[in-house]
């Protein structure tokens, strides 16, 4: 389409107006004058008026074909509206994607759809710098049946408190000034770069979040895994045996998030989920330490796992998987997951959810139509981020694919 000017859109408007003016004039001119005027007079005077809105309409139209937004509207005022494209932006969707000093932003969607823990995950601030100091009750205090004047004996609760560890995850994404400039996009070759890294620390943080080990590795913090992970421990109530042994086992686990139940806290004072900073062009050294200019970008995470009430988890643990055989699983997970979900004292308390890996999702649902259509449910609601999405879920609580959830576990024992 054609561009248009200000001069000539400012003649064009004034020739609109004033075409509208005309029928305007012409219509109550003929109005005023109906009763003296013969039918005739009057209807020659009525063409004439709803000929001049037509042609300011035309006027309009052509000047919003020109390309002009202002045009547009103007000719929507006298020759009807035009409806706007589905994908098209509004201005509330341009202030999402902006900064406040008005660059569009680069939108990092962390909430991946594989690894869909963090959708659910609570993050609350921690109570110490470098971690969160939790009270946990590992008794109830004494209670007693009274008789009249007979007094009770006083009697408390017993408490622990667990200092839970918040680890940092960290990288840098350095690229070569000079490569980024060659795309002519430095912006868009710079943030395909970056997504490589926001995906490696979003699986590594589920990842971590299930099977995270300070004994292998004191920077990192304690995940599920290790919490139940034996069953003769006195969470061992809340491990479900599969029956699968050896070592090609994976796990169900069923999460009740709330800040009195599961969480993942953050350091005191320091902010939530991923930090981005955009360092700019920065000098680097290659690996004979020769210097260069590069672009460079730091992300950083510090995030922990707090689990204040150990009944509000549940691991479905031996789940055998067998690549090649028929099935892969034979375990009745439908079973095994309603038995789970009778572990937890209260779902009410938090925000309930199960996770299992591609493999075991895809075998449910096939267990799942062998007995009934309705056994598992699909709901339908938006994102976070104002997206139509579905999801499916059994007896109400949602079923999320984790792919760092293994299917080389070992046999969970009463030694293990």
């Amino acid at each position: 389409m054609k561009g248009v000017s200000w001069h000539g859109f400012a003649q064009e408007l004034n020739m609109l107006i004033n075409t509208f003016h005309l029928g305007l004039f012409c219509f109550f001119g003929g109005f005023m004058g109906a009763v003296g005027m013969s039918w005739r007079q009057l209807t020659l005077y009525a063409l004439l008026s709803v000929l001049a809105l037509l042609i300011a309409g035309f006027l309009g139209m052509h000047t919003a074909e020109a390309g002009d937004a202002t045009g547009l509207m103007v000719a929507a005022g006298f020759a009807g509206t035009t409806a706007l494209s589905n994908n098209a932006l509004t201005l509330a969707d341009w202030a999402k994607l902006q900064d406040p000093d008005g660059k569009v932003a680069v939108v990092a969607n962390l909430l991946s759809q594989t690894n869909e823990i963090l959708e659910d995950a609570v993050f609350m601030e921690g109570n110490l710098p470098t971690g969160h100091r939790v009270t946990v009750a590992t008794g109830l205090p004494a209670v007693y049946w009274r008789s009249y004047n007979m007094g009770v004996p006083s009697s408390k609760a017993t408490v622990q408190q667990v200092d839970e560890a918040i680890g940092m995850l960290e990288a840098y994404c350095v690229v070569d000034k000079d490569l980024a400039l060659l795309n002519g996009n430095t912006a868009a070759f710079r943030l395909q770069e970056d997504a490589l890294f926001l995906e490696a620390m979003n699986q590594t943080q589920a990842q971590t979040m299930f099977y995270g080990n300070p004994a292998n590795d004191a920077r990192q913090y304690m995940g599920l895994r290790s919490r139940y992970n034996n069953l003769a421990a006195g969470n061992a109530q809340n491990i479900i045996d599969g029956g699968g042994t050896g070592t090609t086992n994976t796990s169900i686990w069923l999460v009740v998030w709330g800040e009195n139940t599961v969480f993942c806290p953050f350091p005191k004072g320091s902010k939530a989920g991923l930090i981005h900073e955009d360092m700019g062009e920065v000098t680097t050294w290659d690996g004979n330490q020769n210097r260069f200019q590069a672009f460079q970008t730091h992300y950083q995470w510090k995030n922990g796992l707090v689990v204040k009430d150990w009944r509000y988890v549940v691991r479905i643990a031996n789940i055998e998987v067998t690549p090649g055989g028929t099935p892969v699983i034979s375990a009745d997970l439908l079973s095994l997951m309603s038995r789970a979900l009778d572990r937890i004292p209260n779902l009410g308390m938090g925000r309930a959810a199960f996770y299992m890996n591609r493999t075991v999702f895809s075998y449910l649902r096939l267990q799942a139509l062998s007995k009934s259509n309705y056994v598992l449910a699909i709901e339908q609601a938006m994102s976070q981020f104002g997206t139509p999405q579905h999801w499916t879920t059994f007896m109400g609580v949602p079923l999320r694919k984790v792919d760092q959830l293994l299917s080389n576990e070992s046999q969970v024992t009463s030694s293990s």
